[in-house]
């Protein structure tokens, strides 16, 4: 469908199109659409441009972004959006679209009660190539539905391209503003109480004592679980007694609260260890899990205490020596946290590491992002103001954090309680 608009302020001819649509409906609107636009004599949208490489575009126009954070947006576009809406002018993106990708999205790893509509096969398609190349199970979810948060966040990169494209006059309408995705179960944190800890070695004794061939893993009370400012302690006694290398980024995560993408992606130019004592994180993606709110770059700073200083400065010394030994094989990065010959960490790998020494502590299960909910307990219990939690731990509202340790704060108390009591000397009890 063409339409003869108004000639352009500078005189020059225009003629908008649209489509192909497959509904006359859609057409009409279309053409509503168009007429108003070219009566306002403002520059219309672009109808030649498709989803796919307007995307493609918009990641890469974004400069100043922390790898992590591109590296998801890459992956919500290839496994999603390009597979989803790719095909689709930009100018022609519906409400209907998206709500059709976020339904297909939802039924991935589910059971059908039908044939599988097209948008879901092409998602499908797209997932059994990226399996075969090799790509990891935790960024496929092969086995598992997708999350209604991880759906968000796919929204959330679309949302903030389509903001784009809005501002450089791409597109006169974003139908992101007018979805409505489910809501994303809250998972709030759970504390490893000495009774859950007690009732979690129960049950590895009892696993270990099964024939190897039935032995199953133990599950843990909650998906979120944090470690008590004692069991925070135990294990970076034994990161020390381990001589770990990594010890300087474990203690600054379970500190002062870092994310997994905030201490791999911390440079050197971003702290300033003499002067004021603090980083400056720029945050990534998985902020936006943690606070619904981010910005595409978003910086916060964090204020370091005397010891992670003292940690930092002689990491320092550790990854000069390194550059020292790795010569021309050096690669300069920048970073602060890096492997023998200077390159970024791999997240992947830092979460597969820490894994492994949760494993070989002993210590009840926690994950790397545990590690930060320890950083807000530990806090906490020193007597710290929820709203300088909040500040230090990147949250963009105060209720947001009051509400995510909810459970954690009297489970605090109340093992503190407890623990005060136990190291009374008593010859009987009363």
């Amino acid at each position: 469908m063409r339409y003869e608009a108004p000639a352009s302020p500078d005189g020059k001819r225009r003629r908008p199109w649209a489509g192909p649509f497959t509904k006359k409906s859609d057409a009409d609107d279309a053409a509503v659409r168009l007429e108003a636009e070219g009566n306002t004599g403002s520059p219309i949208a672009d109808r030649r441009l498709k989803v796919g490489p307007f995307l493609r575009q918009w990641v890469a126009g974004k400069k100043s972004l922390a790898e992590s954070t591109r590296a998801g947006y890459l992956e919500h576009i290839d496994l999603y959006l390009e597979p989803g809406l790719g095909h689709l002018y930009l100018a022609d993106l519906s409400d209907e679209h998206l709500e059709k990708l976020y339904q297909a999205m939802e039924q991935i790893n589910r059971p059908l009660e039908g044939p599988p509509s097209e948008m879901l096969r092409r998602l499908l398609a797209v997932r059994t190539v990226a399996a075969w190349e090799g790509a990891r199970p935790g960024q496929l979810h092969i086995s598992k539905p997708l999350s209604p948060a991880r759906i968000r966040r796919v929204h959330a990169t679309l949302s903030s391209a389509l903001s784009t494209a809005r501002r450089q006059k791409k597109i006169t309408h974003d139908p992101s503003k007018h979805i409505e995705l489910t809501a994303a179960k809250k998972r709030r944190p759970l504390l490893w109480t000495p009774e859950r800890v007690a009732r979690w070695r129960e049950l590895v004794a009892d696993e270990a004592a099964k024939e190897p061939a039935d032995r199953r893993p133990v599950p843990r009370p909650s998906p979120v679980m944090v470690w008590t400012p004692a069991l925070a302690g135990q294990f970076l006694d034994l990161l020390v007694e381990w001589d770990e290398r990594l010890y300087a980024l474990y203690h600054l995560v379970i500190t002062r609260g870092l994310r997994r993408g905030e201490a791999g992606c911390l440079e050197w130019s971003d702290t300033d260890l003499d002067g004021t004592k603090t980083i400056s994180v720029l945050e990534d993606e998985e902020a936006e899990a943690d606070a619904g709110i981010k910005s595409d770059s978003s910086r916060r700073v964090v204020h370091l205490d005397d010891i992670n200083v003292r940690l930092l400065k002689a990491w320092r010394k550790v990854q000069a020596a390194d550059q020292l030994a790795a010569g021309e094989d050096w690669a300069n990065s920048g970073r602060v946290f890096t492997d023998r010959l200077g390159r970024p960490l791999d997240l992947n790998g830092l979460t597969d590491h820490t894994e492994w020494l949760v494993k070989k502590s002993g210590l009840p299960p926690v994950r790397l992002h545990d590690m930060r909910h320890a950083a807000a307990t530990i806090m906490l219990a020193a007597g710290v103001d929820m709203k300088v939690v909040s500040a230090t731990l990147g949250h963009r509202q105060y209720w947001f954090t009051a509400d995510t340790y909810t459970n954690v704060v009297p489970e605090l108390a109340e093992a503190a309680a407890e623990a005060t009591v136990a190291i009374i000397p008593r010859r009987q009890e009363a």
